[in-house]
């Protein structure tokens, strides 16, 4: 059938990855440093890539393609919503186990509890915050985590996939009942992951404030992945 369907210039496509994020069915994957498209009927032709492309590498165009097939989208979100933890996975260490320790560095932490769940809505810890938002796992998998994200910043930590809640409307309330100064979300490179960082996006916009908003991806290794 002939059908309105994305097509990715892949001279023009920078590698960011900011369009495989945004695609809600999985149609889109990163191939040698570069957007494809998957299959035909991953993509709906609804266009939620085209506005995360920062290059214009994404059009609409229409030719033959397989009909958008609901069923199959589901069942590739499924394989792809494993979490960093539910995957075997074995990383050598950057220093052998018997190498001598380094110095103990100092905790940043300043305040508690750090579970969003948990969290209450407005606290002393949120006057004039920079709020931090990060997955669970993303201290464990970035050695100096405290010192690059935590100094100077309020923590809530959560796993949508393990939580199984919508943080949207938690976190709009603390955006909007405290004079939080910023907000930025340390997430992992995993599909779940996208509901933490689209929480985000979408509380600050319920908020109705204007804030400085940054969003930080790590690999599953720990290394800070570019923009």
């Amino acid at each position: 059938m002939k059908r309105r369907i994305i097509e990715i210039d892949q001279a023009l496509c920078n590698g960011c990855g900011l369009c495989a994020k945004a695609c809600h069915e999985g149609a889109i994957g990163m191939v040698n440093g570069k957007a494809q498209l998957l299959r035909d009927d991953y993509c709906d032709g609804l266009g939620n890539c085209l506005p995360a492309c920062p290059t214009g590498a994404i059009q609409f165009i229409e030719r033959e393609a397989a009909p958008f097939d609901e069923a199959a989208v589901k069942a590739h979100m499924q394989n792809l919503s494993g979490c960093p933890g539910s995957r075997p996975a074995f990383f050598a260490p950057a220093a052998a186990p018997n190498a001598a320790p380094a110095a103990p560095a100092q905790s940043q932490l300043s305040n508690w509890p750090v579970q969003l769940k948990l969290s209450p809505i407005s606290a002393a810890c949120f006057q004039n915050a920079h709020l931090l938002l990060a997955a669970d796992c993303a201290a464990y998998t970035h050695a100096g985590f405290h010192q690059t994200f935590l100094s100077g910043r309020t923590l809530l930590i959560g796993c949508p996939k393990l939580d199984g809640v919508d943080y949207t409307e938690k976190l709009a309330a603390i955006l909007q009942q405290n004079s939080i100064q910023s907000l930025m979300v340390v997430r992992m490179q995993v599909p779940c992951c996208g509901n933490l960082e689209r929480a985000a996006q979408n509380a600050l916009a319920l908020s109705g404030k204007q804030l400085p908003f940054q969003v930080v991806t790590l690999s599953l290794q720990g290394e800070i992945l570019a923009p």
